[in-house]
């Protein structure tokens, strides 16, 4: 969705390596948005995306305008994907994923591509999305990407311009709280004790608005239980802080 970083970056740098040719959307979309406001202030940073995009030798950068997606009027089809589209983003922001299916659906049939970089950031769109794909769209192969942090440790996000600076060490608690959890898996200690005490933690932070903190499979988004920690198993948090929505997640 634009105001491009070294996550994004990331993501062209792979495709190159793996394609002949890459191409780049950005389009900011206005139907994974639950709140008017959030969207109208989604930064718009066109000029240095571009500069990013030659810089990493992108062949194609498809920019689309609200009609070229949607015609005369936005609207996001309804999207079932069981508990995947339920739980945690999908109880969190009504309506989130079905811009989101609509939207990659949209683009997919446009651009018609073999293969497909999602960044694990958005670690639950990347399941979704995955889930579409089979579904629909066997012949695209869809890539994960992994999570790109600044040097603090934040995760990257476009977001992250919005935090003050006095903010961004509460917004770092959460990334430490994530690496507790993983910490204790490494060590094979309870993982719903883990979890536990750092949601406690994070609840208890009055710079912090906790929305959800737990232990769950990358696949279907099914909450860890027991001290079994599968392949494929991801600590994930999301919260606001300073007026900011951040969600972040570590592998275990």
């Amino acid at each position: 969705m634009g105001a491009l970083h070294e996550g994004h970056a990331s993501l062209l740098r792979r495709a190159r390596t793996e394609s002949k040719r890459v191409v780049l959307s950005i389009f900011v979309n206005p139907t994974q948005f639950n709140d008017s406001s959030d969207y109208s202030n989604y930064p718009s940073t066109i000029k240095p995306d571009l500069e990013l995009a030659r810089s990493e030798g992108v062949d194609v950068v498809f920019l689309p305008d609200v009609d070229n997606i949607y015609g005369e009027s936005a609207h996001a089809e309804t999207s079932d994907f069981g508990m995947l589209t339920r739980v945690f983003e999908g109880e969190k922001r009504s309506g989130h994923f079905d811009g989101v299916v609509t939207v990659v659906r949209r683009l997919f049939n446009i651009v018609q591509p073999q293969v497909a970089f999602f960044g694990e950031k958005d670690l639950q769109q990347l399941a979704v999305i995955r889930h579409l794909a089979r579904m629909e769209f066997p012949s695209i192969r869809i890539i994960g990407c992994p999570l790109i942090r600044d040097a603090d440790g934040l995760a990257l996000s476009s977001r992250n311009v919005r935090i003050p600076q006095e903010d961004r060490t509460h917004a770092l608690k959460l990334h430490e709280a994530l690496r507790s959890v993983a910490e204790a898996a490494e060590n094979h200690k309870s993982i719903g004790k883990a979890v536990e005490a750092n949601r406690k933690v994070l609840s208890e932070n009055e710079h912090i608005q906790l929305e959800y903190f737990d232990a769950v499979s990358g696949e279907s988004f099914e909450v860890l239980k027991g001290s079994d920690v599968p392949n494929g198993s991801f600590a994930i948090v999301a919260a606001v802080v300073a007026g900011v929505r951040l969600i972040d997640n570590c592998r275990l």
